[in-house]
């Protein structure tokens, strides 16, 4: 494993006791909202400044994105970082939750890895290694197209601003699949349609944060992850499809119908 890698994985495993430490105590949080429908809790803080410590031990002058903190720039190496990815379940104490952490080098994704502390799959993946969970290679699955597959996503929560054109997809979507999950945390979605759990994947108006590691996971992993009109701009526009090559094209072929002029763009 890449030096980077390993001092990636410390870090996550070091959040991951913090967010366990309290799991079963999270009425006891000091929780605050963020935005609609979007919260943050002392646990979030907490277990993003053991990622940014470890990270800066080992690292002290690389730029660091992070979900709570914001960004602090300054070097070609970024990591980008989310501490607890799917707060809501956590809080709720509903079990679908994770760390993701990742690194880009002159704004190439290098590496990536999405932490779930309660199962201890640890989903890893460095550009042009592959990616693995534990210690087996993940591949995509090799559905050849949207007749029996299981599909994720996330609905649009925060910003519902495009809530019927997403219900819309989710309508042409549906009609052929063997159904649609929504988790809760897009990191581990993504890591699980790397792994061929989730035959393909779609969400809009997502952060960086949320699918930084996941999208190498997926292209190391023999699938393809693309914008929602196929292109290659989801990091400017957050709005994502994956999944193997043919499940992607036929996502593409039904979800084009339904895009707006602003999802164009």
């Amino acid at each position: 494993m890449h030096p980077m890698m390993n001092i990636a994985v410390r870090a996550a495993r070091n959040a991951s006791n913090i967010l366990l430490r309290y799991y079963e105590r999270t009425n006891a949080l000091s929780i605050t909202a963020k935005g609609m429908n979007d919260f943050v809790s002392e646990v979030d803080r907490s277990a993003e400044q053991a990622i940014i410590h470890t990270l800066r031990e080992s690292y002290p002058n690389h730029a660091i994105m992070a979900e709570e903190s914001g960004a602090h720039d300054g070097s070609d190496f970024q990591w980008i970082i989310d501490p607890l990815d799917g707060t809501t379940n956590y809080l709720h104490g509903f079990p679908q939750f994770s760390v993701s952490i990742a690194l880009k080098h002159k704004g190439v994704l290098e590496h990536g890895l999405v932490y779930d502390p309660l199962r201890d799959e640890m989903f890893t993946a460095s550009r042009g290694d592959g990616a693995l969970v534990n210690d087996r290679r993940l591949r995509v699955s090799n559905r050849k197209g949207l007749e029996g597959a299981l599909l994720g996503t996330g609905f649009p929560y925060r910003d519902q601003s495009h809530l019927d054109t997403y219900l819309s997809m989710m309508k042409s979507l549906i009609k052929d699949t063997a159904g649609i999950r929504r988790p809760g945390s897009a990191a581990l979605d993504l890591a699980y349609v790397a792994a061929g759990r989730l035959d393909g994947f779609w969400e809009l108006g997502m952060k960086e944060w949320d699918f930084a590691a996941g999208a190498l996971l997926i292209k190391e992993a023999g699938g393809t992850v693309s914008d929602i009109t196929g292109g290659g701009r989801f990091f400017e526009t957050g709005n994502i499809i994956a999944g193997g090559l043919k499940v992607h094209t036929a996502m593409v072929k039904m979800i084009r119908p339904h895009l707006t002029d602003h999802l164009h763009a």
